[in-house]
C-alpha cells in the first residue's frame, strides 16, 4: 500500500477531501487562525482532480477538540514538516490564508533546508491575506478577554455566523482562535528570511491586516519567481473570489508542465 494512501487515515493532521492519486501535484492548504480544514472544501472540490489537495486540521478544534494547542510558529512547522513528508512524494504547493501563509513559508523554510531524499520539492507558495513576515505591528488580539476576541472575528467576518450566535459553541473554540493568535502575533522573521520556491501573493484591496505594501513586500522574501494578485475585498475576500482563486492556482500549477 502507498504511504500516503495509509497516511489518508491515520495522520490527525492531514484531511484528503477529494483524493486524486493521478495528479501530477500537491497542494497543502493551511487555514486562517482560528480555522479548520473544512474552509478549504470548496477550493478542494474544483481542484480535483487535475490537483491532489491536502488540508491540515489544526489541533484543538473538530475532531481534535480535545488535544493539546500549539502557541508557537515554530512548533507548528516543525510538527507540520514531520507530518507532511510521507506525502512529499511529488512536487507540492501550499497554499495559506492568513496566519496559514505565514506557516507555509515556515514549512517550506524547514523543507528547503532539510529535504527528504527522493521527496518532491515545493514548487510555489500561494501567501493568502498576510503580510510579509518581514512587516511587523504591535497586534495583541491575544491578549483581549474574550469579548476581545470575538469583536475581533465579527470585524474580520472569517467566522461562521452559527458559531458567532451560539455561546456554548463559541466557548469552546476560543482556546484554540487565541493559542492560535499568539503563535502568529508573537511570529517574527528578518527581511533576511527568504525561500527559493516562488511566491504568489493574493490579498483584497481593503483588508485591514494587510496594506497593498505589505503584501507587496513578499518578494524580498523569496528567491524565486513572484506575482500578486488583488481582489475586491477585505481579510476573507477568498470567499467571493474562489472561482477566480482556483483559476490563479490552477494557472501556476499547469505551468509546471
Amino acid at each position: 500500500m502507498a504511504a500516503h494512501q495509509g497516511t489518508s487515515r491515520t495522520s490527525r493532521w492531514i484531511r484528503r477531501f477529494h483524493p486524486s492519486d493521478e495528479s501530477r501535484v500537491r497542494l497543502v492548504c493551511l487555514p486562517h487562525a482560528g480555522g479548520s480544514a473544512p474552509f478549504y472544501f470548496p477550493m478542494s472540490r474544483a481542484l480535483a482532480p487535475a490537483v491532489d489537495v491536502l488540508t491540515v486540521q489544526y489541533p484543538g478544534r473538530l475532531d481534535r477538540q480535545d488535544e493539546p494547542l500549539i502557541e508557537d510558529m515554530g512548533t507548528y512547522a516543525d510538527t507540520l514538516v514531520a507530518e507532511l513528508r510521507p506525502w512529499l512524494d511529488r512536487p507540492t504547493a501550499f497554499f495559506g490564508h492568513s496566519m496559514g501563509a505565514v506557516l507555509g513559508f515556515e514549512v517550506i523554510r524547514r523543507l528547503e533546508r532539510d529535504p527528504a531524499p527522493g521527496a518532491g520539492r515545493p514548487v510555489r507558495l500561494f501567501a493568502s491575506g498576510r503580510r510579509a513576515p518581514s512587516c511587523l505591528r504591535d497586534d495583541a488580539v491575544h491578549r483581549r478577554d474574550d469579548d476581545g476576541i470575538v469583536a475581533e472575528m465579527r470585524a474580520l467576518s472569517g467566522t461562521d455566523s452559527r458559531v458567532l450566535g451560539d455561546e456554548e459553541l463559541l466557548r469552546m473554540v476560543l482556546p484554540a482562535i487565541r493559542a492560535d493568535y499568539i503563535a502568529v502575533e508573537t511570529y517574527r522573521a528578518g527581511a533576511d528570511a527568504t525561500i527559493r520556491t516562488p511566491v504568489t501573493v493574493l490579498t483584497g484591496d481593503n483588508d485591514p491586516r494587510t496594506r497593498l505594501d505589505e503584501a507587496q513586500a513578499w518578494h524580498a522574501h523569496t528567491t524565486g519567481g513572484f506575482d500578486i494578485h488583488i481582489f475586491a475585498g477585505g481579510h476573507f475576500f477568498l470567499t467571493d473570489h474562489q472561482e477566480e482563486i482556483v483559476k490563479v492556482v490552477l494557472g501556476e500549477l499547469s505551468a509546471l508542465g
